[in-house]
């Protein structure tokens, strides 16, 4: 499929925000190696992080056979102002609830944009969403378990998942306001149409939240922009890009 030049801009667009979407949430959930409530749960969040840079990896890939462009230089040489991620998953790791409730929040928007993206007219994109979609179902399984093991243990972990939520949930919102140029890509049927997926996200996640006694939150500040971000995205990075930045040759052996 050729694109137009205006078309192909916003697909970059989107395949940016995607790839720092997962390597930012990576870096967030690495933090919790060796830190775990369980030695299980030190193993499984191990594999999620991996998992979600290998999905991060999958989308600055689709980017390069775009536009040329290195996916290492993407992540360990942009600048934080230059990144796209939504400032839900940049946010500090937290105590366990406030990170597998963010982590619930997340695999169901992407769980539910990657089962539509497969319809995708772009078939790089389709692909790459199906392959993803096979993992992502499964990391949505886990991070409802904590939620409701959370929300229906004791009164001080239904505290904390409560907290967390009402912290979380505006946030979540923002996953769902469109990127510049995103009506042309819907339009031309290359990517979900993104406030029709917050319908049914608000749905589904709103039902289950309160079936497992969890009060989602009305109102708050949803950010508008993916240019907008915390400070604790320099921090992030900062560590992230060490390496890279004092030695940009550097290679993993």
């Amino acid at each position: 499929m050729n694109l137009d030049p205006y078309l192909k801009e916003a697909l970059l667009a989107r395949l940016t925000a995607l790839a720092d979407d997962e390597v930012v949430l990576a870096q967030r959930l690495s933090e919790w190696v060796g830190h775990a409530p369980i030695l299980e749960e030190d193993i499984a969040i191990a594999n999620l992080a991996q998992d979600e840079l290998g999905h991060a990896k999958m989308w600055l890939e689709l980017r390069g056979e775009l536009d040329g462009s290195d996916p290492d230089r993407l992540v360990f040489l942009r600048d934080p102002l230059e990144y796209q991620n939504a400032v839900l998953v940049e946010l500090p790791k937290g105590d366990w609830a406030f990170t597998m409730v963010r982590q619930y929040l997340f695999d169901a928007y992407e769980e539910m944009w990657l089962k539509e993206a497969q319809k995708s007219a772009y078939a790089p994109l389709a692909e790459a969403a199906a392959r993803a979609h096979r993992e992502e179902r499964f990391h949505l399984k886990h991070s409802a378990l904590w939620v409701e093991r959370l929300a229906q243990g004791t009164e001080e972990s239904h505290r904390r998942a409560q907290e967390a939520l009402e912290t979380l949930f505006p946030y979540a919102r923002q996953l769902f306001q469109p990127l510049p140029g995103e009506e042309a890509l819907v339009e031309a049927g290359l990517v979900p149409e993104p406030k029709a997926l917050e319908g049914a996200y608000l749905e589904a996640v709103g039902g289950f939240l309160r079936r497992v006694g969890l009060r989602p939150p009305e109102g708050g500040y949803v950010p508008k922009s993916r240019q907008e971000h915390t400070e604790y995205l320099w921090s992030l990075l900062a560590e992230m890009q060490s390496v890279a930045r004092w030695d940009p040759e550097a290679k993993a052996w």
